[in-house]
């Protein structure tokens, strides 16, 4: 039986350092700079976990209904993991609550998911991963 695969997708400084937690639970990690970079990976390893640092798009410069950073990458998912994986999201206090917002719009092609608030520690990773 293979590794579980988890996509770390890390846009922010206050992602939680987890590398060593996932070696200790004997998952293959894949971190990417950004949500871009995963959808590319995606066409041709399927993660059975993407945690994901959830970032709002204030204002864009062109009429968009995106709501953040992973917009796209959640489209994918369709696309290219038709089993989707688990999500879990992290995002500052002040943008948590569009976290709502992004489910609601993209519902369609999600499984499970979770959400945090950074400051995410390990073990707050570990349970939203494996709950």
């Amino acid at each position: 039986m293979s590794k579980p695969v988890i996509f770390s997708v890390i846009e922010s400084p206050l992602h939680p350092k987890l590398s060593n937690m996932f070696t200790e639970m004997e998952w293959t990690e894949v971190q990417f700079p950004s949500a871009r970079k995963a959808i590319k990976a995606l066409k041709q390893t399927r993660p059975d976990f993407i945690i994901a640092d959830f970032l709002y798009s204030y204002s864009t410069n062109y009429d968009s209904n995106h709501i953040s950073n992973l917009d796209s990458l959640l489209i994918s998912l369709n696309q290219y993991a038709p089993t989707p994986p688990k999500i879990l999201f992290l995002a500052e206090k002040s943008e948590f609550k569009y976290i709502d917002d992004l489910i609601r719009q993209y519902r369609q092609y999600l499984g499970e998911y979770a959400a945090l608030r950074f400051p995410a520690s390990p073990e707050q990773v570990r349970d939203a991963l494996s709950g």
